[in-house]
């Protein structure tokens, strides 16, 4: 599992009024991330921006508690988009509900962002006819149907390589 500190961009940092242990919000880690797929989520929205994209779709299936896509519309925010539509996608309600609260504390009119429980490949297939910039897979990769439905769900598809048979994919960043 990881948290939500360990994917998120430096923010600045205010200068304390009163000394004392210093707290810090979630948006002002900027310590490396734990996840494998993060170096890739941030350099494949470094390359849309250095195009002079204004505007991204991410898709993060199989997203837990919203940790990895949350930190991605932030740093999509951060590097100038204006527009950002985010969807995440999971079995477990449990978590699903937690990324929705996580969510709900963003309060940025540029970031449009939901979060729902539901089976991942079924959700994929609505993502074939217009495919999102960026889609996130941390599933298994046994079944090579569902890695079809992946690999056309998004231009770029960012797949953890603990978890992902390259190969079955296709387009991995």
């Amino acid at each position: 599992m990881t948290h939500l500190a360990d994917h998120c961009v430096a923010a600045p940092v205010r200068a304390r009024a009163v000394p004392g242990p210093r707290r810090t919000s979630l948006a002002r880690h900027s310590a490396p991330s734990r996840d494998p797929r993060w170096s890739a989520v941030s350099a494949a929205l470094s390359a849309l921006r250095a195009r002079n994209r204004r505007s991204v779709r991410i898709v993060d299936a199989d997203c837990g508690r919203g940790t990895l896509l949350l930190c991605a519309v932030r740093h999509a925010r951060a590097l100038g988009f204006t527009a950002i539509e985010a969807r995440g996608i999971d079995t477990a309600p449990r978590d699903v509900a937690r990324a929705r609260v996580t969510a709900a504390r963003l309060h940025d009119p540029a970031i449009g962002i939901a979060f729902e429980t539901g089976d991942l490949v079924a959700a994929l297939e609505t993502e074939c006819a217009l495919p999102a910039d960026i889609v996130l897979w941390h599933g298994p990769s046994g079944d090579v149907a569902a890695a079809r439905v992946v690999a056309c769900a998004g231009r770029t598809l960012i797949a953890d390589p603990a978890a992902t048979d390259v190969g079955a994919l296709g387009k991995v960043a």
